[in-house]
């Protein structure tokens, strides 16, 4: 198993934020995690970066037990991660804020692989430009190739749609969808849009005020699971 969640808790100060989240993830899956604004899904995440202390639970990566792990300890481990926002530096250039992916890297691996230019053709034209000065959309690439250069074999995306363009909506699905089927890469994707969802993910796991309600393949993601958990 990629990644493996057994009776995860959390809580923040006196709320409890998560409660007994289990979750597989198969080698290979491009999974979807769902479900409304604040119902957990990023505090996930940032969980399983290290980026948050657990109550109780275990989370398992492979062979290596995450559980209380320090968050510098994902990179190298091959878990690329790009989280909700983008989080890109600003004031770096495109190669700088490329470059700040390989520390986790052995120093004879720190190169810029050659996959992330032709994933992303438009930032080998503008690598002497600021993070700040990109779109939205251009950003967004930025942080995916970010993530990307340490040649993960576990890939984490909360919400990368979010606030983009449409046709980098579909730019980005497609390289999901590629590094998924063609390169064999893992993928853990939080998404709201769920035509995106269905189009890039095979199976789907819902959150609903911390708790996992509903998983499955994706196509056995029914009218009646919207309706009860998704619908605004």
């Amino acid at each position: 198993m990629m990644l493996t969640i057994s009776g995860l808790n959390q809580s923040y100060g006196q709320s409890h934020t998560l409660w007994d989240v289990d979750m597989l993830i198969e080698p290979g899956s491009c999974v979807c995690l769902i479900g409304r604004n604040g119902v957990g899904k990023t505090t996930l995440l940032n969980c399983i970066m290290g980026l948050l202390p657990l109550d109780s639970g275990t989370i398992q990566y492979q062979d290596t037990d995450l559980t209380a792990e320090r968050a510098d300890r994902r990179a190298p481990l091959r878990i690329g991660y790009v989280p909700q926002g983008r989080m890109i530096f600003p004031l770096l250039t495109v190669e700088e804020n490329l470059q700040t992916g390989l520390g986790a890297l052995p120093k004879t691996q720190r190169q810029l692989p050659d996959l992330i230019f032709d994933l992303f053709p438009v930032l080998q034209s503008m690598m002497h430009r600021r993070g700040g000065d990109l779109s939205g959309g251009q950003q967004q690439q930025l942080a995916i190739a970010r993530a990307l250069v340490i040649n993960p074999e576990f890939l984490i995306l909360d919400e990368p749609t979010e606030g983009i363009q449409p046709n980098i909506v579909q730019e980005i699905g497609g390289v999901i969808t590629r590094l998924n089927r063609e390169l064999g890469l893992t993928v853990l994707v939080v998404e709201q849009k769920l035509p995106f969802a269905r189009k890039v993910a095979s199976h789907f796991h819902i959150m609903s005020k911390g708790a996992m309600v509903a998983s499955g393949a994706m196509a056995e993601l029914s009218e009646t699971m919207i309706a009860e958990h998704l619908s605004v």
